[in-house]
């Protein structure tokens, strides 16, 4: 095996685990390493880590921001299906993996690399990610995870191996680490470990990075319009932006009113449940706003259809399977269903919550004339409703009629 080998690509973040793989690679498998560094609106500086892999002798280094390519072809997708796993998650994770999957495959084949390498745990739901998406766009990719090869199973491990290989270890490791586990990009940041290992541990208020507490966030409330065209966010407040400058500055705006926070246990796909807590302003917040400007204007049973699908949506996003062909068949169906969701919707953000104060389309299915309370001028027959109840009654009336035989 590891003679076949020849060359890896590496996703590679700089940080201990990844330097530590990045030396042990070379080691193992005597061959060159490709170091890959994705900027997907962490907000960590990541040029240090082309520093990083020059010092470790790597030749070919690649560093890209992948911000807006991240944002509108991965996560508008997701939410112009309104995802959330097991009611609640986001999906921040997980969605960002297809596309690190998808440029590994591409820096693969640019480099004339045969093999791939990840910094996953084998307890994790990131190796499946991962490895899911490399198979699904190169079949024949050899992926090296080493959690699942070496024994380097503790974090006293990691550093010893860093210490008797001259690899630069920050002082936070040698104190112990980073309190929590984290991962951060554009849509979300999420903590797991320490202290949050204990379901019944509530996190510490200097754990969250991205928002204010509710209770300590701006006694007046900030009212904001974000307009929409086939289901896709366009513009905030009337300017138009990229896709990634609009979640951005939601991130921004919702962070302020402490919008997006979540504490939560998951049914993880390796089988576990894992309990993390996430940040998601900018998502919170285009959630609501997506399913308002659908309330307008999608058909009855479209808008019910899609709620149907979307857990299985979720399901195929969480477990990895973003390039799998049944993920791609409902995004063609949800995604014919996003072609009139355009208009603007209003929003008030105050103390945690997101609320609804308005929303317009010129594709609106709202017709006031039927809705009316008042005189209505005869646009609804209301002596209609008494024929479509009793059809509807039939099958109950024949079986309340069987039951007193």
């Amino acid at each position: 095996m590891i003679k076949d080998v020849k060359k890896i690509v590496l996703a590679y973040s700089g940080g201990l685990d990844t330097s530590v793989i990045l030396k042990w690679l070379q080691q193992e498998y005597q061959c060159e390493v490709v170091t890959f560094t994705a900027d997907l609106g962490q907000g960590e500086e990541i040029e240090p880590a082309r520093e990083k892999a020059k010092s470790a002798g790597v030749k070919e280094i690649f560093i890209e921001d992948l911000r807006e390519e991240f944002v509108r072809d991965f996560v508008f997708p997701m939410f112009r299906a309104n995802t959330v796993y097991e009611g609640e998650y986001l999906l921040g994770t997980s969605i960002a993996r297809p596309l690190i999957a998808k440029r590994l495959i591409e820096i693969a084949k640019e480099t004339n690399s045969n093999a791939v390498a990840h910094g996953s745990t084998g307890k994790g739901n990131d190796q499946v990610r991962f490895e899911l998406g490399a198979y699904a766009l190169n079949p024949d990719i050899k992926i090296i995870a080493p959690w699942r090869e070496w024994d380097l199973l503790s974090r006293k491990k990691l550093i010893k191996f860093a210490e008797d290989n001259n690899i630069p270890v920050d002082m936070k490791h040698q104190d112990g680490g980073s309190p929590y586990s984290m991962d951060a990009n554009l849509l979300h940041i999420s903590y797991e470990g320490r202290d949050l290992e204990d379901p019944a541990a509530s996190p510490e208020e200097d754990m969250w990075r991205w928002t204010k507490s509710p209770k300590n966030a701006p006694d007046n409330s900030e009212e904001i319009i974000i307009e929409f065209k086939k289901g896709n966010p366009v513009a905030l407040n009337g300017k138009s932006l990229k896709p990634h400058e609009i979640l951005h500055q939601l991130n921004v705006i919702g962070g302020e009113h402490g919008i997006g926070r979540l504490d939560l246990v998951e049914n993880r796909y390796v089988g576990m449940k894992s309990r993390g807590c996430y940040e998601t302003p900018g998502g919170t917040i285009l959630l609501k706003a997506h399913r308002a400007i659908e309330s307008l204007t999608l058909d009855r049973e479209e808008a019910h259809l899609k709620d149907e699908l979307m857990p299985k949506y979720a399901s195929l996003i969480y477990n990895g399977f973003w390039w799998a062909p049944e993920r791609l068949a409902l995004q063609a169906l949800i995604d014919t269903t996003q072609v009139k969701v355009d208009g603007w919707v209003k929003i008030s953000l105050y103390k945690g919550n997101v609320t609804i104060l308005g929303r317009d389309s010129d594709n609106s299915l709202f017709d006031s004339n039927i809705a009316t309370f008042e005189d209505d001028r005869g646009a609804y027959d209301q002596k209609d409703a008494e024929g479509f109840i009793k059809i509807n009654a039939l099958r109950m009336r024949i079986a309340a009629k069987q039951l007193k035989k």
